[in-house]
């Protein structure tokens, strides 16, 4: 099942998308994340770091990081995170640990890894799972098919 955003979710969604591309320019994997205030204020945007060796670089790690050295616990939980792919366990881990509020993402992670099959590259070191299977009762919302086939030819390029 499919989630279809408000026009104000579809700008930061699309936002990620945009981080997404720059970071696979920047010959990185492509995932963009940006962390927006309970009243709608970005807060903080990153993209993924990882082309330099250290696969911890995500944009969910790092949001996770500078969440928890700039706002207090309850801002904490009701910020959005907005992402352009579901989040990896090691991201979902950080999201809970610092107690950030609700996710939503472009693509799962069984759709990327669906298409890096189709592409024929391997699997990652680490198993896909679901958000929710980390972090219990978390409000996650995803995937969203209105940007699933930008995000799409952006993993393509990727694996190319």
């Amino acid at each position: 099942m499919t989630y279809e955003p408000t026009a104000d979710e579809l700008v930061h969604l699309n936002r990620c998308a945009e981080l997404a591309e720059e970071a696979l320019e920047a010959a990185d994997e492509p995932f963009g994340t940006v962390l927006v205030s309970a009243s709608g204020e970005v807060l903080f945007e990153d993209r993924n770091r990882t082309a330099d060796g250290d696969q911890t670089r995500h944009p969910e790690f790092e949001v996770a990081r500078w969440a928890a050295r700039n706002m207090a616990p309850e801002d904490r939980a009701d910020a959005v995170v907005f992402t352009s792919g579901e989040h990896c366990p090691m991201c979902s881990a950080a999201h809970g640990w610092v107690g950030l509020g609700r996710i939503v993402y472009i693509h799962s992670s069984a759709q990327v890894s669906a298409w890096r099959s189709e592409l024929g590259v391997p699997a990652g070191p680490v198993n896909a799972i679901p958000i929710q299977e980390v972090v219990p009762g978390i409000r996650v919302d995803g995937p969203v098919a209105a940007l699933e086939a930008r995000m799409r030819e952006l993993h393509t390029r990727a694996c190319s």
